[in-house]
């Protein structure tokens, strides 16, 4: 809720997600503690649908945000990525579709910065981890029942020819905000859908832009789960 530009980030995400094309339906999936009460305010003012569930059960929250919609194919993003590339996103949807799988992301060998994740499975998949899911770790992160089984589902992943891994571009951290905000602040006013080309020109010119969080480190990618099915 955040304000860059006078306006909350997450909106700002929002509006980035929406000039996409391969997704028929976005929802924001929050949970039913009063903080969140500003969230859905937002989503209602900005148009966006809003799921409410589960603060610690993710997983749980997010089957009931989309099992309504009853999709056959279902795209998660994070609400701490206000860079989100809308052509990323398709084009990691398009892996997933072409290649036929279970499970596709553009995380587990990461080629793109960290703030452009995008994680897509078939619904069906979703489901059977919500059913069969116990630990706890399964629960919080949502996707790790999936991509940890390569046995049981068809796993793709997205790589590009660039490494960007060394860019972080999420939000976790004050400092994060302020490299964000930044970015926003040069190229939002002149370009609404400026493009990950756009930012990684805008930093060739200001490097000290990426000063701003880089002892922060980057991801290296989804959380690893406590186990394993090789």
């Amino acid at each position: 809720m955040q304000t860059i530009l006078n306006r909350p980030m997450l909106a700002l995400q929002v509006e980035r997600l929406l000039h996409g094309t391969a997704m028929d339906k976005l929802v924001v999936a929050t949970s039913v503690q009063p903080e969140d009460d500003q969230l859905e305010t937002l989503c209602t003012r900005i148009g966006v649908a809003v799921f409410r569930g589960s603060l610690d059960d993710v997983l749980d929250r997010y089957y009931h945000a989309a099992v309504e919609y009853k999709p056959e194919h279902v795209v998660r993003l994070t609400g701490d990525c206000p860079l989100t590339d809308p052509q990323v996103n398709d084009e990691v949807i398009g892996c997933h579709l072409d290649g036929n799988y279970d499970y596709t992301s553009n995380t587990m060998e990461r080629t793109f910065p960290d703030g452009l994740d995008v994680e897509v499975m078939r619904f069906s998949c979703l489901a059977e981890a919500w059913r069969e899911a116990v630990a706890p770790y399964d629960r919080e992160h949502v996707t790790p029942f999936i991509y940890s089984r390569p046995r049981r589902y068809r796993i793709g992943n997205y790589i590009q020819s660039r490494d960007l891994s060394a860019y972080r571009w999420t939000v976790d951290e004050s400092e994060d905000f302020e490299f964000v905000s930044r970015v926003y602040e040069a190229l939002y006013p002149g370009n609404k859908d400026f493009s990950t080309e756009d930012i990684l020109a805008l930093l060739q010119t200001r490097p000290e832009l990426v000063a701003l969080n880089e002892k922060l480190g980057c991801g290296d990618g989804l959380p690893a789960p406590p186990w394993r099915d090789p």
